[in-house]
């Protein structure tokens, strides 16, 4: 990345872990709230890190970012999160430049995720450039990488069925439920969280379940009412939590707590009780399984679960990947636009100088001169030369080193690279 003139590092990094090799509880130790990821992008820019991004969800957490080198931004990871930098190393990977570049479209796709075609991803990103340029460590590169992403996703959401049909963690916490439970109908099903998870397993159970002993409960009261209004559901306090608990057949676990939110002093073991906890980290705590009676399934069981849905999704992979293909291809051909960038921008500045100076010379020695016509002409003609050397530039059979250095030297150019 060193020639193309868009960060002070000569490389662009995507470090991160996923599903893939880290499982819920060590995706836990590195997730990322809102506070601790303004924190990590506060911190890099005192560090001198050019332009970061940083995503995390129940399946991953990522940093997008340039730096002199990868470490840079590890540290920055462990350093506000419980992980430590030997355990991410064990299921980390890191990406380099244009297999950086692959791995966000890919996640911002759809293609890496979980759930093939899950397509919440692409709002995580949106939202981490967000918060990124609002603390000023978003640059040209990141802004049109981003773009370029959200172009793809809702190209492949427009022109292909990858996301066709019901497959997401929501749908597959309710088919666990519709598949080990009888009589779900009659069952008192207690939600436990009412973010943008519950809220999607809440309308799946409505619409899947025929069940109407369906009780919310949130820490904010109003959070969990928005969401019961509409269904017409029964709202509880988060101080008859307990309560709750142990009136219930089924429990669906779904905040974003940062520590185990249920544990065994919560339960009444006398009845048989399915627990669903769709947290990352885990919001149940494992002694939950020391009682008789209480089955325990976690997110990333859930996410295994394959329908006719998912396995139809994998015949569009193809297309997806080709329209990947092709605005990646957009992308870099704006990239490689970028190294010569400087050149044009102050070939244009020298032009616009001659021009100044034609200018003023001729409006002293000619009578009634209109020197707005004239601005409005050479500009024109500035335009129209700039234009021709730029896509001199862009030809793939250009020795574009060379045209550069021979431009810089033909018109004596003083080259300012933040243009």
């Amino acid at each position: 990345m060193r020639n193309y003139n868009i960060s002070k590092h000569n490389s662009f990094y995507a470090i991160g872990l996923s599903y893939k090799k880290a499982d819920a509880e060590v995706r836990g130790k590195f997730s990322l709230d809102v506070p601790a990821i303004d924190h990590i992008l506060v911190k890099a820019k005192e560090l001198g890190v050019d332009g970061l991004l940083a995503i995390s969800t129940c399946n991953r957490t990522e940093l997008y970012g340039f730096a002199q080198h990868p470490y840079q931004i590890i540290k920055l990871l462990c350093d506000q999160t419980l992980g430590t930098v030997e355990e991410f190393q064990e299921v980390a990977y890191v990406y380099k430049n244009h297999e950086a570049i692959s791995h966000m479209f890919r996640v911002g796709t759809g293609l890496d995720s979980q759930i093939l075609g899950d397509f919440e991803i692409i709002s995580q990103i949106k939202q981490g450039f967000y918060r990124s340029r609002k603390l000023g460590m978003a640059n040209p590169f990141l802004e049109r990488l981003c773009n370029s992403v959200i172009q793809a996703s809702k190209r492949i959401k427009n022109e292909t069925e990858l996301s066709s049909g019901a497959t997401s963690v929501a749908f597959a916490s309710v088919k666990y439920i519709l598949d080990n439970v009888p009589d779900i109908s009659e069952k008192n099903i207690l939600l436990f969280g009412t973010g943008k998870i519950g809220r999607n397993t809440c309308e799946n159970l409505i619409k899947h379940s025929n069940n109407s002993h369906i009780t919310l409960i949130n820490r904010t009261r109003e959070k969990a009412e928005d969401v019961a209004g509409k269904f017409h559901l029964t709202v509880k306090d988060y101080g008859d939590l307990q309560t709750e608990i142990r009136k219930a057949d089924i429990l669906v676990v779904a905040t974003g707590a940062q520590l185990p939110t249920v544990s065994k002093a919560l339960i009444y073991p006398k009845k048989p009780l399915l627990i669903l906890d769709l947290s990352v980290p885990k919001n149940v705590s494992d002694d939950v399984l020391e009682l008789e009676n209480i089955s325990l399934v976690h997110l990333d069981q859930l996410s295994q679960i394959t329908d006719d849905a998912l396995a139809k999704r994998k015949e569009y992979i193809p297309k997806a990947e080709v329209i990947i293909d092709q605005v990646k291809k957009d992308f870099l051909k704006w990239l490689e636009t970028r190294k010569f960038a400087p050149v044009i921008n102050a070939l244009k500045e020298k032009l616009k100088t001659m021009k100044a100076e034609e200018i003023d010379f001729h409006s002293k020695k000619i009578n009634d001169f209109n020197q707005d016509q004239a601005e409005m002409i050479s500009e024109r003609i500035i335009q129209k030369i700039t234009k021709q050397f730029a896509n001199h530039l862009k030809r793939s059979e250009v020795d574009t080193e060379d045209s550069l250095d021979l431009i810089q030297r033909v018109f004596e150019l003083e080259i300012d690279s933040r243009k």
